[in-house]
């Protein structure tokens, strides 16, 4: 009887670690915490609410930049468009190469966030100069403005890897990084009559952080540098994410290295 016993115990015992197995064999991610986290959450964009108040954010810095360009004898509609242009230029530009719909047509959200921002700054003018004033108010919007700016270049960067063949080599190389380029700066060259100008004097901020942004991206989710990686495109975008936001401060707030005077 005992040795009936110590059978079924065994044979449970058995059962049980053979249900524990593929738990004990399942993949454990050193680096998981760089995303399981609240701030990685805000950072990714995860929820709705936080895409819709950093997609505002995103319109009204492009607002303020473009209120302060065009002259003030402008019409509305003149302001309106090259408000349009301006936040969505990237967003036209890519889908166009890509044979897409574009952003302001594809997602009705980015309209409504330009049209709110544009009465913002047209009807209440003092919004903008406060955030001039305030350094942390200031730096939310920067915040906001590169998180979207971020999920952006991703976004093209990925879509274009997909939508092109490759060629030389076994991935697309150079067509995935010049659409994640200009997701993240095209509306600089919007409307078109402008050319070459916007990079005249060199590349501004934005254009030389998508240009790094998209390279690092497509080469590490597409080279032996993301093998093993658990969740590589969200550590991915979450280090793009940082890197936007870290050059918007910089170039925001003119945090630059001082010219050595030669004597």
């Amino acid at each position: 009887h005992c040795s009936a016993d110590s059978t079924l115990l065994v044979y449970l015992i058995s059962i049980t670690m053979a249900k524990k197995q593929p738990e004990a064999a399942a993949a454990v991610d050193p680096t998981g915490w760089m995303v399981d986290n609240d701030v990685a959450n805000f950072l990714l964009l995860h929820q709705k609410e936080v895409l819709y108040m950093c997609m505002l954010g995103y319109t009204f810095l492009h607002g303020s930049k473009v209120f302060k360009a065009v002259p003030k004898t402008a019409s509305v509609s003149y302001k309106l468009i090259s408000m349009i242009l301006a936040c969505t230029g990237g967003g036209i530009l890519v889908p166009i190469f890509l044979n897409k719909v574009p952003v302001p047509l594809a997602n009705d959200a980015y309209p409504i966030a330009i049209l709110t921002s544009f009465a913002i700054h047209y009807y209440f003018p003092v919004v903008a100069e406060v955030m001039n004033l305030s350094p942390v108010v200031k730096s939310l919007v920067v915040v906001f403005y590169e998180l979207i700016r971020a999920k952006v270049v991703l976004t093209f960067t990925l879509a274009a890897s997909a939508a092109i063949a490759p060629t030389t080599f076994s991935f697309p190389l150079f067509g995935p990084i010049m659409c994640g380029t200009v997701a993240g700066c095209g509306g600089a060259f919007l409307p078109m009559n402008k050319g070459l100008d916007p990079i005249t004097s060199g590349l501004q901020p934005p254009m030389s952080s998508a240009f790094v942004g998209a390279t690092l991206v497509h080469l590490f989710l597409n080279t032996s540098l993301s093998d093993g990686v658990i969740n590589a495109k969200e550590k991915a975008h979450l280090h793009l994410a940082l890197l936007f936001i870290t050059v918007g401060l910089v170039s925001a707030f003119n945090m630059k290295a001082a010219k050595v005077k030669k004597e």
